[in-house]
């Protein structure tokens, strides 16, 4: 006996445990067979598209962005296909589904009407490139605002990581009703304000000179656009001022810089004999008896 009739053997004996309901047959081969097919699909599906991602990478004109959209078509075009495929090997006739196609397609469209959505709204945004992988950016939301680095840009949600290591995952789709800023859409440059409070009697061309020096020695402190001093309010306990400094590493943090210059200009301060206010508080008594100590009886 050849292995092609003993395959076939075997393929009939398997065959041969199961039933019928209507046209169609249940069996172990049947079980087998579609188990195998969805294997095959899927792993195929994924080495296609593991393939053309490296391919993708491979072309070297397109950048980050534009390699992100192609690898996400691509790899829907792949899937299509795999799953078209599947269904042909298992010999499914899709016109027998004509009569449920209507409720099927209305549950479908309900149910993944926000994954479709989310979707498209990804791929809008890596077309128009107004979020690309290594921005920071600021989402409010209304309730809370995140501000992180933007690290990839899924087919459902773009994943932001914050100076805490706290990963968000925003759906596409919020991205694009919320107000979003992007620290490093067109310019990686942003500016940061650190205010500072004097006392009345210090001389304030000396403070401001202070000020600029402790920006101009602080680390990620740009030359250009050069720091600069504004005399902000008189305020009730002090003169306020703020300092304002321009970085060009968003990712890195804005709270950190803000207190190294801080630490700087207090070592000045204290080094110039410089003072920071204090609050003060005044209680004024309208009436005050002759003896204080004098008890009514």
């Amino acid at each position: 006996m050849t292995w092609e009739a003993g395959l076939s053997e075997v393929v009939r004996h398997l065959d041969s445990i199961g039933f019928d309901v209507g046209s169609s047959r249940i069996s172990i081969y049947r079980a087998i067979l579609i188990v195998l097919v969805v294997a095959g699909v899927f792993v195929a599906g994924r080495l296609a598209s593991g393939v053309s991602r490296r391919i993708i990478h491979r072309i070297t004109p397109l950048d980050a962005a534009e390699r992100l959209i192609g690898e996400k078509i691509v790899s829907i075009i792949v899937w299509v296909i795999a799953i078209l495929v599947g269904i042909d090997l298992l010999g499914i006739n899709l016109t027998a589904l004509t009569v449920f196609s209507g409720a099927f397609g209305l549950a479908i469209g309900f149910g993944l009407q926000k994954t479709f959505g989310n979707l498209i709204a990804g791929i809008i945004l890596l077309m128009d490139r107004s979020i690309k992988p290594g921005d920071v950016i600021a989402v409010n939301d209304g309730v809370s605002n995140t501000v992180g680095q933007v690290k990839k840009i899924g087919i459902r949600a773009v994943s932001v990581i914050t100076r805490d290591k706290k990963e968000y995952l925003i759906p596409n789709e919020n991205l694009m009703i919320n107000q979003v800023e992007n620290w490093s859409y067109s310019s990686r440059d942003v500016r940061v304000k650190v205010p500072v409070s004097v006392t009345y009697d210090t001389d304030i061309a000396f403070a401001e000179a202070l000020m600029l020096q402790a920006a101009r020695e602080t680390d990620r402190v740009l030359d250009n656009p050069a720091p600069s001093v504004w005399l902000h309010t008189l305020g009730e306990n002090g003169i306020q001022f703020e300092i304002q400094i321009w970085i060009d590493d968003p990712e890195e943090g804005i709270g950190n810089v803000r207190s190294d210059v801080l630490k700087r200009l207090w070592a000045l301060f204290r080094e110039n004999g410089l003072r920071v206010p204090a609050p003060q508080r005044d209680i004024r008594l309208r009436d005050w008896p002759n003896d204080p100590l004098q008890v009514d009886r």
